[in-house]
Parts: C-alpha cells; structure tokens; sequence
C-alpha cells in the first residue's frame, strides 16, 4: 500500500488521554507545516509563567498597551525553546511570515512584535516559545499508534477559547467528549 498521507497543515492534533510523554500530555498542537520531509506545529494550551512583556523587556521593545505586556506566553514545544512564534489572523506585513491557512499565519520576526507592543499589531495573536517537531514519517507512525486525534483546525479555539478549555473543546469539534476516553489508570 504506496498511499500518500494526507497534508495535516491547518490541522489540529489533539492528544491522546493516554499520552504519557509530559510534553504533550493533554496538549491541542496547531500544525503549521506538514510535508513529506515532517512537520512543525505550536501547542496552543500550554501558558508558561511568563508574559508578553517580560519578554519584550528582556528584548528591548516597548510596550505601550497594557494588555498585550499582560498577554501569556505559551510553551509551543520542546524544540528551540529560546524561539519566539507568533499565531495570528493574517494582518500586517512581517519580515518572516508563512501563512498557513486564509485566517492563520506564524511569523517569526521581531517587527511583529514591535507593533504588538505599539498598539499596531494583529488584534487576534497567541506568543509561544518553542515548537513541536516531528522528522519524516514521525508523525504518521504516531497517528496509527492512536497517540493523537487529528481534525481540520478552527481559529476561534486558539483565540477566543481560555487555554484550559482548548483540549477539550479542540475534541468536540470532532464529536469527540475526549473525557470519556479511556486513559491509563495510574498516570497522572
């Protein structure tokens, strides 16, 4: 069977009760990429302890709206974790930017941030740390070992959804009520 996977960008994986591994457990991955080659994706549930404005302090950008110095920071995945990703409706124009989908893009560059912190930047954003990873064929082999449920993604779940409820909401999407699911008993 020579079948060709079907292109996961703009997806949501949505984790397992019974993954173990911690740093994805109870996780909603927003995949930014999905090629042959791997793929790339931000955990969008995961708020860090620390804020927009702690980071833009740490780099030199002022922050002249309240709001965006009180925004979170998310844990986006164990790769890279010095690395800043922005997920936000496609406005603006940023030096580093792939757009995902019509109404999701992921920039990498300072400037969006800069605007951010002047007032100017997308309304609708998510600030992460880091990012999941997955090498050629990664992913697929997770899939069929039912690690993770995937669904076409829906942008309000990144933006208008508190981050606690996103896992579970992200399954819903699908039909799915992921607490009744078994997981496995002893794991925490």
């Amino acid at each position: 069977m020579n079948e060709q996977p079907a292109n996961l960008t703009n997806h949501f994986l949505i984790a397992m009760p019974g993954m173990t591994d911690p740093f994805f457990s109870k996780t909603v991955t927003y995949l930014c990429q999905h090629s042959p080659e791997g793929a790339l994706g931000i955990i969008i549930n995961r708020p860090s302890e620390l804020t927009l404005g702690e980071i833009m302090q740490q780099m030199n950008i002022e922050v002249h709206a309240p709001e965006v110095g009180k925004m979170p920071i998310y844990f986006g995945g164990p790769v890279q974790p010095e690395r800043g990703f922005v997920l936000h409706e496609p406005q603006g124009s940023w030096d580093s930017t792939l757009q995902v989908s019509d109404t999701i893009s992921l920039t990498t560059s300072r400037d969006i941030l800069e605007a951010l912190g002047a007032g100017r930047g997308p309304a609708k954003v998510l600030v992460a740390l880091g990012y999941a990873g997955w090498g050629s064929g990664q992913l697929e082999r997770e899939i069929v070992d039912n690690a993770w449920l995937n669904f076409p993604a829906d942008q309000s779940i990144i933006f208008n959804y508190p981050s606690a409820q996103r896992w579970k909401a992200a399954a819903e999407l699908m039909g799915v009520d992921i607490s009744l699911l078994s997981s496995q008993a002893g794991h925490s």
